[in-house]
């Protein structure tokens, strides 16, 4: 069964040749520990020795010209570049803009990518930018809603999609669905992959006072192409999934249980601001290769 955009839902090919450093066996996305790729960083992160792979924000990235110089040396040396849309919105009822599609297909040719990733969120309504990846109601008529968006996006992109459910500090009242159900009827439907953020599942199941573990039990963790790794705070009640503060150890211990259950190819740090010195960076990476046994990239 091919899934729209010509892609396999059992088995996506991207670009990139079988067996690349940094690439899954299948070459359908990465493998190792890597991290979000940032300017203030970048020179941090070119220093990385073990580095297999990173992710840029898609919409940072120009496709008028070369990559910025940083991340071209990086896939110089063989380091996988992921792009991460944040503008899609794929979760809007409106469809999604054929030149944000078109931009972020051009970026994975550029950056040579093995897959692409957005959120399944709405960013704007009417004309009306929210700036954040706000949650969906989990409902049939959402499920609908995407779907028809992320089949649209993939009749253009050169490689497969990974979709990411976002941290949500309220659930909506009209929910039918729970998340697990919700995530899985849109990745049954779309054929895309799954990037799953383990510091959302823990602030989801947080804020709503459930079980993670209920969550990673009943996703298809073999849909994962790679996971995402970030710290976040107490603020005002919750739990806020800042990516500016350290990752807690929860967080690392999540880890932990969904590599018991099905261990993704990749796990990725994203680290958005606040920086802080090269070496708490560095025990970061090195605390999420330990939770989930890859090689460490410092």
């Amino acid at each position: 069964m091919t899934a729209p955009g010509g892609q396999d839902p059992t088995g996506p090919v991207g670009v990139r040749p079988v067996g690349r450093p940094g690439v899954a066996a299948d070459g359908a996305g990465p493998t190792g520990v890597g991290i979000g790729w940032r300017p203030e960083i970048a020179g941090f992160v070119a220093e990385l020795p073990g580095l297999r792979f990173v992710e840029v924000v898609a919409e940072a990235v120009a496709t008028a010209g070369p990559p910025p110089a940083g991340l071209a040396e990086l896939a110089e040396r063989g380091v996988t570049v992921v792009p991460h849309g944040v503008r899609l919105s794929l979760g809007g009822a409106e469809p999604v803009d054929p030149a944000r599609v078109a931009h972020l297909a051009g970026v994975a040719e550029l950056v040579g990518a093995p897959l692409v990733s957005e959120h399944i969120a709405f960013v704007r309504a009417g004309g009306l930018e929210a700036g954040h990846l706000l949650p969906l109601p989990r409902s049939r008529e959402a499920v609908a809603a995407v779907v028809a968006n992320v089949r649209r996006t993939q009749a253009e992109l050169p490689v497969p999609i990974a979709l990411e459910p976002v941290a949500a500090l309220f659930d909506w009242p009209d929910d039918e669905l729970d998340e697990a159900a919700f995530l899985t009827e849109i990745l049954g439907a779309t054929g895309a992959l799954l990037l799953l953020d383990i510091a959302n599942v823990y602030a989801n199941a947080r804020n709503r006072g459930t079980d993670p573990l209920d969550l990673l039990d009943r996703l298809p963790l073999e849909r994962v192409a790679y996971a995402h790794v970030a710290g976040g705070a107490e603020q005002g009640g919750f739990y806020h999934d800042t990516h500016t503060d350290p990752v807690p150890p929860a967080v690392l211990d999540l880890i932990g249980a969904l590599c018991a259950r099905h261990r993704p190819p990749a796990l990725l740090l994203e680290r958005d601001g606040d920086w802080p010195p090269a070496p708490h960076l560095r025990a970061e990476l090195d605390a999420i290769a330990r939770a989930c046994g890859y090689p460490v990239v410092t």
